[in-house]
């Protein structure tokens, strides 16, 4: 890439960045009602994008592989306990990947 093009990419990258993040608060001010629609994805769509990544993390699942089948149920029990701990997304999100990734590197090898 020729400088021109790096300085074009990220002006672009900038733009629309910004864009993203102004646009709701143009479309929805503070003082006018968010149509009940917004407010509807609003509680729907972050259950629906976990199911997503649910469906994504077990969509190679092979029962023959014991050794990920083993470290891929216990990771989820983890983060599903976790959640159900502590009611957050953060800590469930992080401690299920950790636990994963040291079953996978570490124990079952």
């Amino acid at each position: 890439m020729t400088l021109i093009e790096k300085i074009v990419t990220i002006a672009c990258l900038s733009v629309a960045t910004l864009l993203t993040r102004f646009i709701p608060f143009i479309l929805f001010p503070a003082n006018k009602k968010v149509p009940r629609v917004i407010t509807y994805l609003g509680k729907l769509l972050p259950a629906a994008v976990l199911a997503m990544i649910v469906v994504y993390c077990f969509k190679d699942y092979q029962s023959y592989d014991l050794p990920k089948t083993i470290s891929t149920i216990v990771a989820s029990l983890v983060t599903v306990g976790l959640y159900l701990y502590r009611r957050s997304m953060l800590i469930p999100i992080a401690g299920g990947t950790i636990v994963y990734m040291l079953m996978v590197q570490l124990i079952l090898i």
